[in-house]
């Protein structure tokens, strides 16, 4: 982190750096040309005021060269004075009689018209670059010409002036500069290194930028990204945890068929085949074993019509006929198609404690009659079963305000006088094919579906299910449902929740 962070910093500084010598250039050039141009305007009028005034004492300067020599050092240049026809009187640097014709130079051609001429260029005589005035004088024109190499001397004193000055200005720029530099790079820095945290599959890592600034609405996305990402990934173990499940329970599901469906097929085939070799004729055996083979396909055909049950309740092929039912109707409708059988053992079915309405009517629940029938039919079917001769099984309901959904449900349970279930089956009673006793359930015809086929139809009415339970005190299996529509048929998540409840 701190040598990224010291790698950003370099880039961002040598890149301002960059930017401010360039500008520096740019000062320079533009500075130095206006400079010259400014010196050479402000050069060429005092040039002018110097040449008018020489201009006054033409005849002596002619007269004596010494005087004229002298002159010219006091006005630091090189004097020239020419005539009309172009023809050099005199001059400072070099003997008149050796000059060419000056009739054609630019800043003489000027003054002989009566104007101020001017001109910068290399002197053919001498080989010296000069800046030339000339004014009207008596004889013609008088020239005072400066080297240009003592203007350059005055615009690059004038430049390092500007220089100097810029660079001091640019020390405040460049310390400021700095100070931002490390401020983004100690961002930048932070921000790359969690990134490469989310790249890593860190996902619970967080950002720790704020402001309102560029950067900062950076960090915060990217700690939502990181946020979403997390749930995401989250979600996908979920999801792979539950695949995981459903391929486990799918396998246990084909072996537990399988062993389901082999033992009857078995005991039926072996049966047949002892009928065919001859005990057909056999008065004592044929009928018992004709009572086994129809045992057999009677057991299978529940198996059968289990398995449909659940495949149809999973893969949303059940059509439900919500409505609203009286509790007491749907009980002692379950009840009365029972009795029979619990009688057969001397068992007491009874209904006891349905609640009632405010003002005195049953309550009513939101469901589809035939499935809390079947719901119902299985439980107590179980309850006979288990319950020895003698015993008692109590058909009980209860209203409670359900949690999440915010309406009354009404809890519906079968209370037995069995032998009780030991607690560490309990939470496995509701998957398929389970028993805590599997010869004996056999034995009493059970498929081991009907509890898992109760936990299913539960779930699609939107309610719970359970068992309370303990060795020698009986047990109390129980379910709930609705007492309102609570949306179930526009509800389209019914079968991820079937689906997933089959791995619990």
């Amino acid at each position: 982190m701190p040598r990224l962070t010291g790698r950003i910093f370099l880039k961002l500084i040598t890149a301002v750096l960059a930017v401010l010598i360039t500008c520096l250039v740019a000062v320079d050039f533009m500075a130095a040309r206006i400079a010259e141009g400014t010196y050479v305007d402000t050069l060429k009028a005092e040039l002018s005021q110097k040449c008018n005034i020489l201009a006054l004492d033409e005849a002596s300067m002619l007269a004596d060269n010494k005087h004229l020599i002298a002159v010219a050092r006091a006005a630091v240049g090189r004097i020239s004075i020419v005539r009309r026809d172009g023809l050099v009187l005199a001059d400072t640097e070099q003997s008149p009689g050796k000059m060419d014709n000056h009739s054609n130079r630019p800043e003489i051609v000027q003054a002989l018209k009566g104007g101020v001429g001017f001109d910068k260029r290399l002197s053919t005589s001498v080989g010296i670059n000069y800046l030339y005035v000339a004014v009207p004088s008596p004889s013609g024109a008088l020239r005072l010409a400066v080297p240009l190499k003592e203007v350059q001397t005055q615009v690059n004193v004038i430049r390092g002036h500007l220089l100097t000055a810029t660079g001091i200005a640019f020390i405040p720029a460049i310390l400021l500069t700095a100070f931002f530099a490390r401020w983004v790079s100690r961002k930048l820095g932070q921000i790359i290194d969690y990134a490469a945290q989310l790249a890593q599959g860190n996902f619970q890592a967080r950002l720790n930028v704020t402001g309102s600034d560029e950067l900062g609405i950076l960090g915060k996305k990217l700690n939502e990204t990181g946020e979403k990402l997390e749930a995401m990934f989250e979600q996908l173990e979920r999801e792979h945890s539950e695949l995981e499940k459903l391929e486990r329970v799918r396998k246990d599901f084909i072996i537990n068929v399988s062993h389901e469906l082999r033992t009857p097929l078995a005991s039926i085939q072996g049966y047949t085949e002892t009928l065919l070799d001859g005990a057909i004729e056999d008065p004592v055996h044929n009928i018992k074993f004709l009572n086994i083979i129809s045992a057999n396909a009677a057991r299978l055909g529940s198996l059968i019509a289990d398995l449909l049950t659940l495949s149809r309740i999973e893969l949303g092929i059940t059509k439900f006929q919500f409505a609203s039912y009286y509790v007491m109707g749907l009980l002692q409708g379950c009840q009365e198609s029972l009795i029979p059988i619990a009688a057969k053992k001397q068992i007491d079915l009874v209904i006891e404690g349905v609640p009632l309405e405010a003002d005195g009517s049953y309550l009513e629940v939101f469901c589809d009659a035939e499935a809390v029938h079947q719901v119902l039919s299985n439980l107590l079917d179980n309850a006979i079963k288990y319950t020895p001769q003698g015993g008692r099984i109590n058909l009980q309901s209860r209203v409670f305000d359900h949690p999440e959904h915010k309406i009354p449900f009404v809890e519906i349970s079968v209370r037995d006088t069995g032998a009780g279930i030991p607690q560490e089956d309990l939470p496995r009673l509701f998957e398929r094919f389970y028993r805590v006793d599997k010869a004996r359930s056999r034995e009493l015809g059970g498929t081991g579906l009907g509890l898992a086929i109760v936990k299913h139809m539960a779930k699609a009415h939107g309610g719970e299910v359970g068992v309370e339970s303990a060795v020698g005190s009986g047990s109390r299996f129980w379910f709930t449902l609705p007492t309102r529509d609570i949306g179930l048929e526009e509800i389209q998540t019914l079968q991820p929740e079937l689906t997933a409840s089959a791995s619990s």
